[in-house]
């Protein structure tokens, strides 16, 4: 099934008197179940793309379709809706709450969307087990690596049980080891059904995609599947903290991964 149809999108901003041109005409379709790399320059239209995916804002025109719901029409209260029932988000920097604990982050999708408290607690116990936190449930972000914090941030992200994962340069932040660690997960989210779309300027983490999109001057200039895709689904036992439980953090992942906050 189709998830995303966008067709002929265009986005205009006004700054002072100059116009700006983000998106010139831009079409495109997912399917449910699909891995994208969305890639460019600075200033190429890939992140005005993705608030538009993610219902973060609306077009200047152009249609929008996401499940087959009709974005472009929708008021403020509609799209906030919408983002909370079909979307989970990633971002490069986390956007943790510094002072809540890793299972308190991961229950404030549900807050916003009225689920009662026992219900949250245990949704967001489970969904830190999936990415491998568990453990580490009471701690806060000071207390957790840079890895660690980004995987919150997905299990934040899956909790409500989206449809799509937005993910906005989700390894910018990280380590080369720590980076390939986090696109294993996204790859064996993406093997259990899960769509996932993912900005990124940095080769060799777009090379894990099905499919790769670049942009250029707000125009897709490159829409290409990638038959040699490094995405060839991981042994779990691979992962160093992959959904199968347990604390597989070695003592050099911990000491090439220090928790923020913590002096070496």
């Amino acid at each position: 099934m189709t998830l995303i149809e966008a067709h002929d999108l265009t986005k205009v901003y006004t700054m002072g008197d100059q116009t700006v041109h983000a998106l010139r005409g831009v079409s495109l379709s997912i399917e449910e179940g699909d891995f994208v790399a969305i890639m460019g320059a600075s200033g190429s239209g890939k992140s005005t793309l993705m608030n538009i995916l993610g219902c973060l804002d609306l077009p200047s025109s152009g249609q929008y379709r996401l499940a087959h719901e009709a974005v472009e029409t929708m008021a403020a209260d509609q799209l906030a809706s919408i983002r909370n029932r079909r979307i989970g988000f990633v971002f490069q920097q986390f956007n943790l709450l510094p002072r809540t604990s890793a299972v308190e982050n991961v229950e404030l999708p549900m807050v916003y969307a009225g689920i009662p408290a026992a219900e949250r607690r245990d949704r967001a116990m489970a969904s830190l087990q999936t990415v491998g936190l568990g453990e580490r449930a009471h701690h806060t972000p000071a207390e957790l690596s840079g890895g660690q914090q980004q995987r919150v941030a997905i299990a934040r992200a899956l909790v409500n049980r989206p449809q799509l994962i937005l993910a906005d340069e989700p390894t910018g932040a990280l380590d080369s080891q720590t980076s390939e660690d986090i696109m294993k997960l996204l790859t064996t989210l993406n093997a259990q059904g899960m769509t996932v779309v993912l900005v990124t300027h940095e080769n060799d983490v777009a090379a894990w995609a099905r499919r790769r999109i670049v942009f250029r001057d707000g125009h897709i200039v490159e829409d290409v599947l990638q038959t040699d895709r490094q995405s060839v689904i991981p042994d779990l036992r691979s992962l160093p903290q992959a959904a199968i439980g347990g604390d597989p953090w070695s003592e050099e992942h911990v000491r090439n991964d220090k928790p923020t906050g913590v002096t070496p």
